[in-house]
């Protein structure tokens, strides 16, 4: 798998969570067109190292302004695997980023829940 898409409301606000504050890699932000020839973005951002991106997608139409946020239905949908758990966790809680649960240890990592700009759960793994 290379892309999966992540519904987003507006495309800049979104590209700055995921480079600025999580420390993805920008891969690409491209000028495009809907099916019915409206503009919109082409814009892929991947963490260092991953082979699966995100496509960042801009909700077009009510349908998709509702799934923002909740792409998952109130599930954790996504995983950021870190190398160093503590070290990440500690630079995306100083950027305010916002995580339901303290970390926890479990049998593959260390974990914790925290939310994307959308609102969508994500798990934070590694070793601590």
């Amino acid at each position: 798998m290379d892309l999966v898409a992540l519904i987003v409301d507006e495309y800049d606000p979104a590209i700055a969570f995921f480079t600025d504050v999580l420390g993805f890699d920008l891969v690409e932000d491209s000028p495009s067109l809907t099916n019915d020839g409206r503009p919109k973005r082409w814009v892929v951002v991947r963490p260092p190292g991953a082979q699966t991106g995100l496509l960042l997608a801009r909700a077009d139409g009510d349908r998709q302004r509702t799934a923002v946020g909740d792409q998952a239905a109130g599930r954790v949908g996504f995983f950021l695997h870190v190398d160093d758990f503590d070290a990440a966790h500690r630079r995306m809680t100083d950027a305010g980023v916002t995580f339901l649960r303290e970390p926890r240890t479990e049998p593959y990592g260390r974990v914790a829940v925290f939310l994307d700009i959308a609102g969508n759960r994500w798990d934070l793994l590694g070793n601590g």
